[in-house]
């Protein structure tokens, strides 16, 4: 399917632009933080900031004191082609209990940081609210997804293949999940599962 590119868009863009727009795009994003988007990125400071002031004088992103946020306007930017998308890892699925404040739980984990992983930023909707880190190598992306009362978390491998990795990333926002269940109260049994991967994965 062809696909539409806006002249505007594409006139007043750079590539560098895009390709954090691309990262929007891919992750939902409707807020972030410099350092994770550099992390996600692997861009050097100056760059980032010059890029994110461009869009900020686009109105596409707005600056505030917990991170960036992402306008309505960046969807009057052009959409992207489909990529070939790193592969997700799936760690955690379970219930959550109906006794526990979710909002009160998604508030605990929001811009924190737990051993390698750092708050890279969430997406949101009326229907779910992803939480997402990464290493501080830029290597591996985590995923807390809350929805329909259940959560389940997932790595990202972005650019390696070094599954332990993710793992380790992985269970260590989980154990911080636990500890705010014990916190309250509420701690359930949860099932973990290690996931089904490609032998080439671990090469």
């Amino acid at each position: 399917m062809d696909v539409e590119w806006q002249d505007v868009s594409e006139s007043s863009l750079s590539e560098r632009d895009t390709n954090v727009l691309q990262v929007f795009e891919e992750e939902g994003l409707t807020s972030f933080t410099f350092e994770g988007l550099k992390r996600r990125l692997g861009l050097h400071s100056e760059t980032l900031s010059r890029v994110l002031c461009r869009l900020e004088d686009k109105e596409i992103v707005e600056k505030g004191l917990d991170g960036y946020k992402v306008t309505s306007k960046v969807r009057e930017f052009l959409r992207f082609p489909p990529k070939s998308r790193e592969p997700r890892v799936p760690i955690l699925q379970t219930f959550l209990s109906p006794d526990v404040p979710i909002h009160q739980l998604v508030s605990d984990l929001r811009g924190k940081w737990f051993g390698v992983l750092r708050w890279l930023g969430c997406s949101e909707n009326d229907e779910y609210i992803t939480l997402k880190w990464i290493t501080e190598d830029g290597e591996t992306q985590v995923d807390a997804n809350f929805s329909n009362g259940g959560l389940s978390i997932e790595a990202k491998l972005l650019h390696g293949k070094d599954l332990n990795i993710a793992l380790q990333a992985s269970y260590q926002l989980i154990g911080h999940i636990a500890k705010l269940y014990l916190r309250s109260g509420q701690i359930r049994r949860v099932a973990y599962f290690k996931p089904s991967v490609p032998n080439s994965m671990s090469a």
